[in-house]
């Protein structure tokens, strides 16, 4: 009697590749509501607040949640859901911006480190060892105090271009260090190799294969860094740093509130809750597009 072989499909099996798409689609969809929420509320401010954020009733100063005013009142009787609300335009513009512009800066710099001669690889790697090396938290303090707030520039608001340039200062380099790091991973493979032997010419094979491919991580660390920046701009104002003093900003409305927290907890719940959901649904769109690729 002959025993015949069995083969066996030495594939590796797809469903845990399935079960991590599926979990990565369902952060994103989360987090995606999360953000989507606070985006429209932001474009529809007007219709869903009452007057303006910087209208004040003294009369009616230190008002407890009711129908009138959803969120109370501050020391000034100013509405507190409306500053809330507004708020989310000055903080998504300047945390966007400010990923932003270092993304598109440092993925630039990265990409021409990773294919770039040796001594241009060397000169921006030093460059970004100095900036690393930096107590960037300080350096950012200082260089948003140095430019001070301004009148504003173009549909920004005072204070906010000292931010994004502060954040672009010393942000850049973690997506240039990124990049350059998957772009070599990227142009070491087989394929890469292949459509080199097969004569396609280098730019194409850099714009078609290894851009691509390499540019995946940075997608998944900007949504983290716009959720980071958002904490930054409210330390500062919490500060009394970046926005000016006033206006509606979630880390300025927290230290406004820091007096009566025995009373009126809810002046700093609210924005520290905006904070923390905003983050979180930052963080669960990258985290989702992170399991995306990694299926």
């Amino acid at each position: 009697m002959i025993d015949t072989p069995v083969v066996e499909d030495s594939a590796p099996p797809a469903e845990p590749s399935r079960r991590l798409r599926r979990r990565g689609d369902g952060k994103m969809a989360v987090g995606a509501v999360i953000v989507g929420l606070f985006v429209l509320a932001a474009l529809f401010a007007p219709l869903i607040t009452s007057g303006h954020p910087a209208d004040q009733d003294l009369l009616n100063r230190l008002a407890p949640p009711s129908r009138a005013h959803l969120l109370g009142t501050d020391q000034l009787g100013r509405d507190e859901w409306t500053r809330l609300v507004y708020a989310i335009r000055i903080d998504l513009r300047v945390a966007v911006l400010g990923s932003l512009i270092p993304a598109v800066l440092g993925s630039l710099i990265g990409i021409a480190a990773g294919l770039g001669s040796k001594w241009l690889d060397a000169a921006i790697m030093r460059t970004s060892d100095i900036v690393v090396s930096l107590p960037l938290f300080i350096f950012f303090i200082a260089l948003v105090g140095l430019l001070g707030p301004g009148t504003g520039f173009l549909f920004l608001g005072p204070g906010e271009l000292p931010l994004i340039i502060g954040f672009t200062v010393i942000s850049w380099v973690v997506y240039a260090r990124l990049l350059r790091s998957e772009v070599r991973r990227v142009r070491s493979m087989d394929y890469i190799r292949a459509a080199r032997l097969g004569g396609l010419p280098r730019r194409r094979v850099i714009a078609w294969h290894i851009v691509p491919n390499a540019i995946g991580q940075s997608i998944v660390y900007f949504f983290v860094d716009v959720g980071l920046a958002v904490v930054a701009i409210s330390t500062l104002s919490f500060l009394g740093v970046g926005i000016p003093v006033g206006t509606p900003e979630w880390g300025s409305m927290i230290q406004s509130g820091r007096g009566v927290i025995q009373t009126n907890w809810w002046l700093i719940a609210a924005p520290g809750a905006a904070i923390a959901l905003i983050g979180m649904g930052l963080a669960l769109i990258g985290d989702g597009l992170d399991d995306r690729i990694k299926s």
